[in-house]
């Protein structure tokens, strides 16, 4: 195209690109650009913010992070026998000093008619209780996760409960009674002296310890406590225990349903009557902990 007419054409372009920017001033097209006047909103962080180009002194500072309710506390599940227990006759029918007396290092557990057995019962509550634990912030010890081929004894069991300190320590279980027996229960220590058991300091926090479990585990489940032992209190204190008698901490059983009524037995098999009854386990460590 010829240079002329480059010329004409330039110069509508530039008319319109000097209207773009809001104020032109001459015939020669020459722009004048108005300042700018800042918002009021502008202004107002403007003032806030303090010299050097810091964050602003009206931000709200953030706070301390929350403590989490079971921070520093210990607390130990026990879950109920061992998946492999039943492979190890020998080994677990082998007798050991409870104190009171010798009694088997531990047993295979019962189990459903359809053969769902308390110890895999016992296990998955037990994980499902630690995740709700741990997040409340408590420690949590298992003392064990099947990662053994039989066990720990029952004096063993009371041994890593002391040994860890524990605030408070619950055994994880399921009841083999007869069918009609319906509910769940607590089993307590009772006040035992003799040999090398000696409850007398953890009786009363026990007691205190099952109570809140009772209370916690009926609301969070919508069970019953047993119709066929603790006269419907859901308590029962016995001395035969070898995981009570030798506990130098508080500590308690839940048996949480009867696995060889068929209607316990409908809850126990059901995995989400499972994290409810973890749930009312974790309620009621939670209540006795916070006094």
């Amino acid at each position: 195209m010829p240079y002329a007419h480059r010329e004409l054409l330039a110069l509508p372009l530039a008319l319109t690109a000097c209207a773009a920017l809001a104020g032109c001033g001459g015939a020669a097209g020459s722009a004048t650009q108005t300042p700018s006047q800042p918002s009021p909103r502008t202004e107002a962080a403007r003032a806030t913010a303090p010299a050097g180009g810091g964050p602003a002194t009206g931000a709200i500072p953030a706070g301390p992070p929350r403590k989490l309710p079971l921070a520093g506390r210990t607390v130990v599940i026990d879950p109920g026998h061992n998946p492999g227990n039943f492979r190890h006759a020998s080994e677990i029918n082998k007798k050991v000093d409870i104190g009171t007396t010798r009694k088997e290092c531990d047993t295979t557990g019962t189990s459903t008619n359809a053969g769902y057995t308390e110890a895999a019962f016992t296990l998955d509550v037990s994980h499902r209780l630690r995740d709700l634990l741990k997040a409340r912030g408590a420690e949590v010890v298992l003392v064990h996760d099947a990662e053994r081929p039989f066990g720990p004894c029952i004096d063993e069991r009371a041994r890593i409960g002391n040994g860890a300190g524990a605030d408070a320590v619950v055994s994880v279980h399921a009841d083999g009674s007869a069918v009609g027996n319906r509910g769940f229960h607590v089993i307590l220590p009772a006040r035992v002296q003799e040999g090398g058991a000696d409850t007398t300091r953890i009786v009363a926090p026990s007691r205190s310890l099952g109570e809140k479990l009772v209370t916690q585990f009926g609301r969070a489940t919508g069970t019953h406590p047993a119709n066929y032992i603790g006269s419907g209190t859901g308590l029962d204190v016995r001395k035969d225990l070898g995981g009570l008698n030798l506990s130098t901490v508080p500590k308690v059983f839940v048996e949480c349903g009867n696995m060889r009524d068929p209607k316990d037995a409908a809850l126990l098999t059901e995995a989400a009557w499972r994290q409810k009854a973890a749930q009312g386990i974790a309620d009621g460590i939670g209540a006795y902990l916070k006094g």
